[in-house]
């Protein structure tokens, strides 16, 4: 009998850590290859890990609630070949031995914070940590009494990487910091005493954003989900990062009403799937970036970072009812079939709540369908790191001028309102303009006679 780690997968582009929040298998279970042992929360989808070899769950390493590395171990699982893995498992155990008997050449402050830092994985409060704000806390001599008092912003109060360096930065340049960066060794009484002394530094802007709720016999509480608050948190710091700006067109579509009223049924019949809008703005949209490639970036400081990807989000609503944005990667490499089957396909795993990190990554450009609310037009909030993200309104019809040979004329046609926000930190009004304008002429401009 072997055992064998079973570690934390890598679950997607730049994502470092997850929490666990459900082992579907109890210690003793029998496990198949590829099935599903816990339920995993990363800081963009909810994900089932499965099990990459099969055999007889040992042990479980971390808990429900618990923030885990990418990489590290979470289970032990009993396989049935030989016992080649086995000395992994005590090399791993021994690995952080070396440090161990190298420590005491180290100084004894060092030794100390870093003794308190490893404490930190589970608090008195009860309150997570992940990985790299340790190592942060770690280096810049922050003992767990202290990193108790730094706010956190994240889902249920965890401090974020942005947190940590804020509160560094505070305590660098506060007066009362020297005195907070007292060595453990010192009296417990000492820390106590420093420690509100750091607290004041954030809680007044604290205060600013969380006025009092007023609540009475009539009013119910209703506590955000983790979804719901990650998705507040995001928007947030979008509307602080971006000086957003929109900008407005309104698209006569009326061929491509028709066109599509002519092909739905056929492609249903033969595909089995329907044939949306959604797919059909998601091709103009990566026509127009093409036209202007500088809507395709992102902003890292002062630099603009140019994609030559396009990569194409559309918001899906998960069985909560929050919505979640995957990609369409490549979007201009994708016929109007092929777009079609991307957003069917993603469109139904976020309904099955079947969507992957995988999925979310890398979008370079967003769209968000008002329409399918009934709303005329929005004003969306821009994805991070993206600079812009367009609304596409509901097609209503209206009475309009027909110019003819002959002369003008009062027809019926269709029109939606097309919305673009855009981050005027990097695009200017001629430039988001513009974009919207080509995005509409496309519309306008839709090939009647084009086969799907």
């Amino acid at each position: 009998m072997a055992l064998v780690e079973m570690v934390m997968p890598k679950m997607g582009e730049s994502i470092m850590e997850g929490t666990v929040l459900k082992w579907l298998k109890n210690v003793g279970d029998t496990i198949e290859q590829d099935e599903s042992v816990l339920e995993v929360a990363t800081d963009k989808v909810d994900t089932e890990v499965p099990a990459l070899q099969g055999g007889v769950l040992k042990e479980i390493l971390v808990q429900e609630g618990d923030v885990v590395a990418v990489g590290a171990p979470i289970a032990i699982i009993a396989t049935n070949g030989e016992d080649t893995a086995a000395p992994a498992t005590p090399a791993a155990t021994e690995a952080p031995a070396a440090p161990q008997a190298a420590a005491p050449q180290e100084a004894a402050p060092a030794a100390a914070s870093a003794a308190s830092v490893a404490k930190l994985d589970k608090p008195a409060s009860g309150r997570f940590y992940s990985p790299l704000v340790l190592n942060i806390a770690r280096e810049e001599g922050i003992s767990m009494e202290e990193l108790e008092y730094v706010p956190g912003t994240g889902s249920e109060g965890r401090v974020s990487k942005k947190d940590i360096l804020a509160y560094v930065e505070s305590r660098k340049n506060a007066p009362a910091a020297p005195a907070a960066q007292a060595p453990a060794p010192q009296a417990q009484a000492q820390q106590q005493v420093q420690a509100p002394a750091v607290q004041p530094q954030a809680t007044p802007a604290q205060a600013a954003v969380k006025p009092a709720a007023s609540v009475g016999g009539n009013t119910e509480i209703i506590e955000m989900d983790r979804m719901r608050k990650m998705i507040a948190d995001r928007m947030v710091e979008s509307k602080r990062i971006s000086p957003h700006v929109t900008s407005f067109v309104e698209a006569d579509v009326t061929n491509l009403v028709n066109w599509r009223n002519k092909w739905k049924d056929v492609y249903k019949k033969r595909e089995g799937e329907n044939l949306t809008f959604t797919p059909i703005f998601i091709q103009a949209i990566a026509k127009a970036i093409q036209d202007f490639p500088m809507i395709n970036v992102s902003v890292d400081g002062s630099n603009i970072i140019r994609h030559k990807d396009i990569n194409i989000g559309m918001a899906v609503a998960l069985p909560s009812g929050n919505l979640i944005v995957p990609n369409i990667k490549n979007a201009d490499q994708l016929n109007l079939n092929g777009l079609t089957k991307k957003v069917n396909d993603l469109a139904n795993r976020g309904r099955m709540n079947k969507l992957t990190p995988d999925d979310l990554a890398g979008g370079t450009y967003t769209i968000s369908n008002v329409g399918s609310f009934g709303n005329v037009m929005g004003t969306p909030i821009i994805m991070q790191p993206q600079v812009a993200i367009m609304a596409v309104g509901a097609i209503k019809k209206k009475p309009a001028v027909i110019e003819t040979p002959e002369g003008d004329l009062i027809g019926i046609r269709h029109f939606m309102f097309l919305s673009h926000s855009y981050d005027h930190r990097v695009v200017d009004g001629s430039l988001g303009g513009m974009f919207v304008r080509r995005v509409a002429d496309y519309l306008e401009q839709f090939d009647v006679n084009q086969a799907i």
